[in-house]
């Protein structure tokens, strides 16, 4: 009980209070002064691209880290320890350095011929950046723990590879995915360092709600930027629990 009790405390500190005031800050000048905050049309173009941009990079993460899992899991190569470092840099390297580095490559001149400074595609690749880790990191445990007994099972009973990895192989993973997936939606949807640079904080077109967020508090509109943070809240949790709600189930039915 004493555990549970101090963790509790230590969660509430760390998490619960701060959102819960930002959440009563965004509603103290009343409902009407929230609506409008959010519906403003700066503010609204801000957070429709940042729910967008995140939802394309989660949907893309699935794809790609399970990928990369797989490979890093199940084959041998030159250079591999060297990719396992690299997986994790996103974890370690300052977003805003991120940013730098993008906009160094992909800016004005860029070395390798493309241009995404300033671009909503720019946007979703600084994010992308800075998510790759989360699919990875929660798939590849579960491959290695993986029994490819069932593998070799299903195999021998005739199914294709492509049918033994829908109905063996992916009915194991889809917890790890699930989890992964919500974890880079929101590390997308609240992201500030590494889109700051690139994107060139064009309203209606490139600004982030991070950013938006950001510029009002510079303008001391504290009410604002916290009512806009409060749709990105409930925008993550509705996510979160939702896709909680299909590792749940997918956990079930494995």
């Amino acid at each position: 009980m004493f555990g549970a009790g101090l963790a509790t405390m230590w969660l509430s500190l760390l998490v619960l209070i701060p959102l819960a005031a930002v959440v009563w800050r965004a509603q103290e000048d009343g409902a009407g002064a929230f609506w409008d905050a959010v519906t403003a049309p700066e503010a609204a173009a801000a957070i429709r691209l940042t729910v967008v941009a995140s939802f394309i990079v989660a949907l893309v993460n699935v794809v790609f880290g399970t990928l990369i899992a797989w490979v890093l899991v199940r084959d041998d190569f030159r250079g591999k320890r060297i990719v396992e470092a690299l997986i994790d840099l996103p974890f370690a390297l300052p977003t805003i350095v991120a940013g730098l580095v993008l906009l160094a490559l992909y800016g004005v001149g860029s070395p390798v011929g493309i241009t995404l400074a300033y671009t909503r595609a720019g946007v979703v690749v600084a994010l992308l950046f800075v998510t790759l880790p989360f699919v990875v990191r929660t798939v590849q445990p579960v491959l290695l723990e993986f029994d490819w007994e069932m593998e070799e099972a299903a195999a021998s009973l005739g199914a294709s590879r492509l049918t033994t990895f829908r109905r063996v192989v992916l009915p194991n993973l889809l917890p790890a995915i699930s989890a992964g997936t919500a974890l880079a939606f929101a590390r997308a949807i609240s992201e500030f360092g590494s889109t700051v640079l690139i994107s060139g904080n064009l309203p209606f077109k490139t600004k982030v709600a991070a950013v938006h967020i950001y510029g009002q508090i510079e303008t001391d509109n504290t009410t604002g930027a916290a009512a806009v943070a409060t749709v990105l809240l409930v925008v993550a949790l509705v996510v979160l629990v939702g896709l909680d709600m299909l590792q749940r189930w997918a956990a079930r039915r494995a």
